[in-house]
C-alpha cells in the first residue's frame, strides 16, 4: 500500500517527537552552541561530558580496598602485635626512674681507727631526653649553664650533643659557690640536675696508699657487666684494698619512681628499692706501726742517698699484714674527682714510679737472706750434721772442668775459721753455704734442683696470694731456664751463687717475710692477708658493728721442714743477735732491744758493683714470736749497714710501747 504524503509527514514528526522525549533542555542548548562554535571556529565539540570508563572505576575501587586493608593491618600491629612495646613507652614517658645514692663501705685498721671516709660531693648531670625539643630553647639553657659553671658555651654544647650516653656527667665535685648558683636556677633548666654523690677522703694518704689503694671512674665494660649496681659516673676500686674488695665495698643504689603528668610536672613519688651501703673492712693493719716504719725508713733512705725502700711486718700466728710500706709513696687523694689534675699528671709521669708497690711486686736479689732456707734444705735432706765444722778460710777455689790450669775463686766477706751451721747462719759465712749448696771436696751439696725445690716450699718464686692486686711471682733460676734463655750450660759457680742468694734470683720482700714466718712459728707457711673482718656499717649508733665475715687464717703449707731442723736455724738466727759462739755475728746491734729477737741480714750486689740491696728479717719475741719484720733498702752505695738500724728503731718502739720487756740472754 502506498502511504500518503501527509501520513508520512505525520509519522516522521511523531518519531522525531518521540526521540526528543529523552533529551534535556540544556542538551539542546549545548548542541546548538556547539554547532555555532563549529561553524564559526571549525572546532568540533559534540559533547562537553564523557562518562568514566569501567576500568578506571574498578581500579579506584581496588585502591580503596587496599588502603582500608593497610590501615586495618597497621592498626592491628599497633593495638595487638606491638601493644606491650607502646605501653612500655607510654609508661616510660609517664614515669621516671631515679637512683637513690648509697655510701661506699669504709676501712678501719685493727684497732678500728677509720682510715677511709666518704665526703659529700655534688655533680651536675644532663639528661638528653629531658632537654627542650626546640633548638633555640636548648641553646638558651646551655648558655645559662655555661655562664654559671664558667665553661665555653660551644664546649658544653659539643659535650652534650656528641655524647652517645643518655645521661651525661657535665661537671663533678661542684665547688660551693657554683653549687649555690645552680641551686637557685636549676628549676629553670629542664634537662639538668644536681646529683648528690660522695668522694673518698683518705686519712694520711701517703702512709697508707699502697695498702688502701684508690678509686677511679668506671669504664664502659665494667658498667655493662653490672648495670644494676653502677651508674655511668660511679667510681670503682683501682688499686689496693679498694680494688681487691670492690664487690664488698661497693654500694647498691636504690631506685625511686616518679610519676609525671602530660606537662612534665611530678605528681607522685614511690620507692622501688631502698639503697644499701657497701660493707666495711677491718684490716690486720696496725696504723701506728705503719707510721713508725714509714718515718724510720724515710729517714734512712735520705741518710744513705738510696733510691727506694720497703718494709713489711707479718703476724706469724695468722699471716696478717701488720704493716706494709713501699717508698717512694704517693698521695691517693689525687685520684679523687675534682682534685689537682697537674699534680696527678706529675705523679703518673714520676720516673721513680711511686705507684709501684715494691713490697708485693718488686723483685730483687736477696743475698744472704737466703741462707736460713738453704740450711733448712740441707738439714732436711740429711746432707750435713748441724754440728759438723767446715773450714772457712775466706774463699773456695774450683778448677775449670776442662782446663785444670784455670782456677775460679768464690770469695767470702771475711775469714770465719771452723764453722758449724749455727755459726754459719749467725756470721753469714759464704764458704759454708757454697759447700752445702754446690758441694766442695768431700762434702756433698744440694745442687740447683733441690735448692729450687725447697725455696718453692718456702713460697719463693710464686705468688703468696695476698689479698692485694698486682703481686709479682719472683724468680728462681734453673739449669733448664739458663739453657733455654741464655743458651748456656749451668756451671758449679751458678749453684754457689744461688746458694747465697746471688745471680739471677729475684724475690719480693713479701715472699721473704712470709717464708720467715714459717721459721718463726716452727713450720707453718701462711697466706698473708690484709683484711681481717667484713662488718655491716648500718649497725645502730652505740652498738658494736655486726661482723658479716671473719676471715680466717689460711695455711698454705705446714710441717714441710722438721721442727728440730727449724730449731737449728732459729738458734743460728738468735746467735746472729747475741754473738754467742759467733764473734762476727751480723746483727749484734739488735741485742740491746727490750725483747729477745732473732735475725738474718742480707747484702745483694747489684749490676753497679759498688751498689747493694741491704736486707734484714727479724722475728720477736724469740720464744713466742708475734711479729716478723723484713726491711729492704735498695741501691745503697758501698757495704753499709742500712737496714739493721731501721729494724732496731722499729722494734724498740714497738715493744717499749706495748710494755712487753723481757730479760735478754
Amino acid at each position: 500500500m502506498f502511504e500518503s504524503r501527509g501520513a508520512k509527514k505525520f509519522r516522521n514528526k511523531k518519531v522525531k517527537t518521540k526521540f526528543r522525549e529523552n533529551i534535556e533542555p540544556q542538551e539542546v542548548f549545548l548542541d546548538s552552541l556547539a554547532q555555532r562554535r563549529e561553524a564559526e571556529f571549525g572546532v568540533s565539540e559534540k559533547k562537553f561530558e564523557v562518562p568514566l570508563s569501567g576500568r578506571i572505576l574498578q581500579g579506584f575501587l581496588i585502591f580503596t580496598i587496599i588502603l582500608i586493608l593497610g590501615l586495618f593491618c597497621k592498626t592491628f600491629q599497633f593495638q595487638v602485635l606491638e601493644h606491650k612495646g607502646f605501653l612500655a613507652q607510654a609508661q616510660e614517658n609517664k614515669f621516671i626512674i631515679k637512683s637513690l645514692q648509697a655510701s661506699r663501705g669504709v676501712i678501719y685498721d685493727s684497732k678500728e681507727n677509720q682510715l677511709v671516709f666518704n665526703k659529700s660531693s655534688f655533680d651536675l648531670i644532663a639528661d638528653k631526653k629531658e632537654l627542650p625539643q626546640s633548638d633555640d630553647n636548648k641553646k638558651n639553657i646551655f648558655k645559662t649553664v655555661s655562664n654559671v659553671i664558667k665553661w665555653n658555651f660551644e664546649d658544653l654544647e659539643r659535650k652534650i650533643n656528641n655524647s652517645e650516653d643518655q645521661i651525661i656527667l657535665v661537671l663533678e665535685n661542684l665547688d660551693h659557690q657554683t653549687l649555690i648558683l645552680l641551686e637557685t636556677k636549676i628549676a629553670e633548666l629542664p634537662g639538668f640536675e644536681i646529683q648528690r654523690n660522695s668522694t673518698r677522703d683518705y686519712e694520711e694518704s701517703k702512709i697508707f696508699s699502697h695498702i688502701i689503694g684508690y678509686t677511679g671512674k668506671i669504664n664502659a665494660e665494667e658498667l655493662g657487666e653490672n648495670p644494676d649496681v653502677y651508674l655511668g659516673f660511679d667510681y670503682v676500686g683501682r688499686a689496693g684494698v679498694e680494688k681487691s674488695y670492690e664487690e664488698v665495698l661497693r654500694k647498691n643504689p636504690g631506685k625511686i619512681r616518679m610519676e609525671k603528668d602530660v606537662y612534665g610536672h611530678i605528681i607522685s613519688r614511690e620507692a622501688v628499692s631502698l639503697p644499701e651501703s657497701g660493707k666495711s673492712l677491718i684490716l690486720w693493719l696496725d696504723s701506728e706501726l705503719q707510721k713508725k716504719i714509714t718515718t724510720e725508713l724515710e729517714k734512712m733512705i735520705k741518710n744513705f742517698g738510696a733510691k727506694e725502700g720497703t718494709a713489711v711486718a707479718l703476724n706469724p700466728k695468722t699471716g696478717g699484714v701488720m704493716a706494709l710500706v713501699s717508698l717512694p709513696s704517693f698521695d691517693n687523694n689525687l685520684f679523687n674527682k675534682g682534685t689537682d689534675p697537674e699534680a696527678l699528671k706529675n705523679l703518673l709521669q714520676d720516673a721513680q714510679h711511686p705507684l709501684y708497690n715494691r713490697v708485693i711486686a718488686g723483685q730483687y736479689p736477696v743475698g744472704s737472706t737466703i741462707k736460713p732456707l738453704t740450711a733448712s734444705a740441707a738439714l732436711q735432706e740429711k746432707l750435713i750434721s748441724p754440728s759438723k765444722n767446715i773450714s772457712c778460710e775466706g774463699k773456695i777455689t774450683i778448677p775449670h772442668r776442662y782446663d785444670p790450669e784455670i782456677i775460679y775463686e768464690y770469695k767470702d766477706w771475711t775469714i770465719h775459721g771452723w764453722t758449724n751451721m749455727r755459726k754459719a747462719i749467725a756470721e753469714s759465712c759464704n764458704v759454708y753455704f757454697y759447700t752445702i749448696g754446690g758441694g766442695y771436696e768431700n762434702q756433698k751439696g744440694l745442687g740447683p734442683s733441690r735448692i729450687k725445690k725447697y725455696l718453692e716450699l718456702f713460697g719463693w718464686g710464686d705468688k703468696t696470694q695476698i689479698d692485694l692486686p698486682g703481686e709479682g711471682r719472683g724468680f728462681i733460676p734453673s739449669p733448664q731456664w739458663k739453657e733455654e734463655t741464655k743458651k748456656e750450660g749451668w756451671w758449679d759457680g751458678d749453684t754457689y751463687n744461688l746458694a747465697i742468694g746471688q745471680g739471677d734470683i729475684a724475690i719480693t720482700p713479701l715472699q721473704v717475710a712470709a717464708s720467715f714466718v714459717a721459721i718463726a712459728n716452727r713450720g707453718t707457711l701462711y697466706q698473708p692477708k690484709i683484711v681481717q673482718k667484713i662488718i655491716d656499717p648500718s649497725t645502730s649508733s652505740g652498738q658494736e658493728a655486726k661482723v658479716i665475715e671473719e676471715i680466717s687464717p689460711t695455711i698454705l703449707r705446714e710441717n714441710f721442714i722438721d721442727s728440730e731442723n727449724l730449731q737449728v736455724v732459729r738458734d743460728g738466727m738468735r746467735q746472729a743477735v747475741t754473738g754467742e759462739g759467733a764473734p762476727q755475728a751480723s746483727s749484734i746491734l739488735l741485742n740491746s732491744l727490750p725483747v729477745k729477737v732473732a735475725a738474718k741480714t742480707g747484702t745483694a750486689q747489684l749490676p753497679k758493683y759498688d751498689h747493694y740491696n741491704n736486707w734484714i728479717t727479724v722475728f720477736a719475741p724469740y720464744e713466742d714470736p708475734e711479729i716478723v719484720l723484713t726491711v729492704m733498702i735498695g741501691n745503697v752505695k758501698g757495704m753499709q749497714t742500712a737496714a739493721i738500724p731501721v729494724a732496731k728503731e722499729i722494734l724498740n718502739w714497738y715493744f717499749s710501747e706495748k710494755g712487753t720487756e723481757e730479760p735478754r740472754e
